[in-house]
């Protein structure tokens, strides 16, 4: 079993640092999340806590994601990187195309796109763009940048974006997965008919095994049980060997170390951070290395 850190909530001046030292300790990557802006006043919508609001404030920064990628990839030499999540729906799928496709390129496909379609309708006001249709804007938006990324001639003639005959270059080398992220109804479906895999806001156990096999069920129906799939799936408890194997069982394919805003504090200094790090792969990523 493979094991991420999530970098989320975190100094972005200390990302360097974490991903060389996650690099080092045999870490499969790093998350990184996604929001373009946190408005003065919005609807408590947010799916994963009792009141609505999340655990971030206008204070907690979100530093763009493909930026932040292409400067710690060229800080790094195995290290993979994926966001947990983008909002897809807020971006136009040729810009997002063109992004991870250079992305994949200067990181030798070491980039992976989680995506969500988003809970915020403050932000997609700003950006101008419908909140209501965010979840169909988002399917179309993986159709066409799956045809941007063949570097062939393609059309789109969709019901949110119409494009001529064009090429988009560089292409990638390889397909870059996409994974989708969420644990609605429709999340899951998207995911297990659509998408290359799927990745977890953080669950606990008995939520995660039920989120792995309503997956299978997606797959299954969609013809696509035997296809590749990657599941990131955070568990909100702590490391246990028989739980990753459960998870393992009904699919899982990588763990989460938690945010080190969890583990040792907002405020802990980066030597802090690493040691915890060191401390999750002697004991973690050893100890599952086999599953």
């Amino acid at each position: 079993m493979k094991f991420w850190q999530s970098t989320a909530f975190n100094d972005p001046m200390e990302l360097p640092e974490i991903a060389r030292t996650a690099d080092e300790l045999g870490f499969e990557g790093i998350l990184l999340a996604e929001h373009l802006f946190l408005p003065e006043s919005y609807e408590p919508a947010y799916l994963y806590t009792e009141d609505g609001r999340p655990d971030f404030d206008a204070e907690t920064p979100f530093p763009d994601p493909w930026v932040t990628i292409a400067t710690l990839a060229a800080q790094t030499k195995n290290l993979k990187f994926c966001t947990l999540i983008q909002i897809l729906p807020l971006h136009h799928p040729v810009e997002v195309a063109k992004s991870l496709a250079t992305l994949s390129l200067f990181s030798d496909d070491r980039v992976l796109l989680g995506a969500g379609a988003g809970w915020m309708k403050e932000e997609f006001e700003v950006m101008g763009v419908n909140f209501k249709t965010r979840g169909s804007r988002f399917n179309e938006m993986i159709e066409v940048m799956r045809k941007l990324w063949t570097g062939e001639t393609i059309e789109h003639h969709g019901e949110f974006f119409d494009l001529p005959p064009l090429v988009q270059t560089p292409s990638p080398a390889r397909p870059i997965p996409i994974l989708i992220g969420g644990a609605s109804k429709a999340a899951l479906r998207r995911a297990g008919r659509l998408g290359d895999g799927w990745c977890g806001a953080g669950n606990s156990l008995e939520d995660a095994e039920a989120i792995l096999t309503s997956l299978q069920k997606e797959r299954k129906e969609a013809g696509r049980e035997n296809e590749p799939f990657e599941a990131i799936v955070p568990l909100i408890t702590p490391p246990d060997r028989d739980e990753f194997q459960r998870i393992s069982d009904l699919g899982a394919t990588s763990g989460v170390n938690y945010p080190f805003k969890y583990t040792c504090g907002p405020d802990a200094p980066l030597q802090q951070k690493l040691d915890t790090m060191k401390r999750f792969s002697d004991e973690v990523i050893g100890a599952f290395k086999d599953i």
